[in-house]
């Protein structure tokens, strides 16, 4: 076994480990690694490569706002261009040097003498680390359902996330199950190919109209040219994203214009009333996530798919028998589930202070945080995209960054002080999530009569935050000392109501 030591061990390279390995590496300071477990850098745009696949938020605002990009060519940019600027960030810096690839976390806990962090690996090394920032996500396991029968299907099965390019459906019966986010983008391109489709739903989902189109050479040379104009207008997408936040919070009422316009979006391209029926929704629009796009309504048309809303029964050796009794052929099944979003962070299995597992902890009691960055019992511990920091309206990149700057600030506290380490308060974590689980179920995720991803096996929202970004911003703005706990060295205490005595 190999022991490794550095001041910050982040883990995970996709939007949150790389902004902060970048904002480390700015304000100089070079003693950090980054764990990723592939072979290169990018996260959830590195591992979805399945047809179509795109971001649902315009890329002038799904971009670090500290490395803008002019060269966005399509108003909500393609998976392969999303990639390319995380890559050219990583070159930019030269972050290859502090990356680790190929290295997977399994486990560790917190010396609370040596007041360190102890990360081991799957291959047997160990990395010992004053603060560990989790950038791991929430959109990284795939969920698969484990379908009656499934082990006797003798075609082939993948999930979307781990698209099998080596398939070529041109002509193949192809099931494919699940039809949220991944599904509306991927149906459209390949229903043109396959023999026939079968899209076997739960619920369906709201979705609106929306053309992408590409931004002009004019605009992206006025982009390069002036910062102002990048700044206006990614301000202008993200203020108009922002005033859907009335709606989802509390309001729902206000979002009946939306679902309007959804509901004659369907009428407009599915003329079969039977058809009609199945796609349309029996809960308020917003209660799951928001979908746009101007083809997957016309693929579910063609003659050649099938929309079946009975559940699956069984799975044989070449077919996939449904509830109902009707036996279908298939020779290909594409899993569109989406992922293990409330348990996501059950890879990060650590020990805290007095041996406390933290997965365990969570699933006990409920995942709750302070600002969705630190968990009290964890010192020196930060998450990036955590508890109660998704979105259902803006880009989470700008949440990230507000809990990057957060991270740092507690980061440059503890470097400057006579502590070591410091961890919040229970009751200021208690009061913090009494706060928004309150208003969470005021919100059209509780209110708006579906079941999604968005909550936990109890029912409680652990995904979403409750408000406006910009009041998550100001919530996040200054670090205060005083809901925390300091760890001195060892035998100094542990006073925090003096830790401006004992600063350096």
């Amino acid at each position: 076994m190999t022991v490794h030591h550095t001041g910050v061990l982040v883990i995970g390279s996709g939007f949150s480990g790389l902004g902060m390995a970048i904002s480390l590496r700015t304000r100089g300071r070079d003693d950090f690694l980054v764990l990723e477990k592939a072979q290169s850098v990018g996260g959830t745009w590195r591992d979805n490569t399945y047809p179509g696949c795109a971001c649902d938020v315009p890329s002038h605002m799904y971009s670090y706002s500290f490395e803008p990009n002019p060269e966005w060519s399509q108003m909500w940019s393609a998976q392969p261009e999303i990639l390319s600027y995380l890559q050219q960030l990583s070159v930019k810096y030269r972050l290859d040097d502090n990356i680790r690839f190929g290295v997977e976390c399994d486990g560790g806990f917190w010396d609370e003498n040596e007041h360190r962090w102890h990360i081991t690996t799957t291959n047997g090394d160990e990395y010992v680390a004053q603060f560990i920032v989790s950038g791991i996500g929430a959109l990284h396991v795939p969920n698969t359902p484990e379908l009656p029968g499934i082990e006797s299907f003798t075609g082939t099965a993948f999930h979307s996330a781990r698209w099998d390019h080596e398939v070529d459906l041109t002509g193949r019966k192809v099931a494919v199950i699940g039809t949220g986010a991944s599904a509306v983008q991927f149906v459209p391109q390949i229903a043109e190919t396959v023999g026939e489709l079968h899209l076997y739903q739960r619920s369906p989902a709201w979705v609106l109209p929306r053309r992408n189109f590409d931004i002009p050479t004019g605009l992206r040379r006025l982009f390069r040219r002036s910062a102002l104009a990048r700044k206006v207008f990614r301000n202008s997408i993200y203020w108009s994203a922002e005033s859907l936040a009335i709606g989802l919070n509390g309001h729902s009422n206000l979002l009946r214009p939306v679902e309007a316009a959804a509901r004659r979006f369907i009428e407009r391209e599915v003329s079969d009333p039977e058809l009609r029926k199945k796609l349309t929704p029996n809960y308020r629009i917003g209660c799951k996530r928001l979908l746009g796009s101007n083809t997957y309504y016309r693929a579910l048309t063609r003659p050649d798919t099938d929309v079946i809303t009975d559940s699956i029964a069984e799975v044989r050796e070449r077919s996939i028998v449904a509830a109902d009794g009707t036996e279908r052929e298939v020779d290909v099944i594409i899993y569109a589930t989406g992922f293990h979003v409330t348990d996501g962070f059950d890879g990060l299995n650590v020990a805290g202070i007095g041996g406390r597992k933290l997965v365990q902890h969570w699933q006990e009691h409920g995942i709750e945080t302070h600002l969705g960055i630190v968990a009290a019992g964890y010192p020196n511990a930060f998450f990036l995209l955590g508890p109660n920091t998704g979105l259902g309206h803006n880009s989470v990149v700008f949440m990230i960054e507000q809990q990057i700057r957060y991270a740092l600030s507690v980061m440059d506290f503890v470097r400057s002080s006579a502590a070591d380490a410091v961890t919040v308060r229970q009751q200021t974590q208690d009061r913090f999530n009494a706060e928004i689980q309150a208003k969470l179920n005021k919100g059209v995720w509780s209110t708006g009569g579906c079941t999604s991803w968005y909550l936990d096996s109890h029912g409680a929202n652990r995904t979403v935050w409750p408000g406006f970004t910009w009041q998550y911003w100001l919530r996040t703005k200054k670090f205060d000392p005083a809901q925390y706990e300091f760890l001195l060295p060892t035998g100094a205490g542990t006073d925090s109501e003096n830790v401006e005595e004992v600063r350096i």
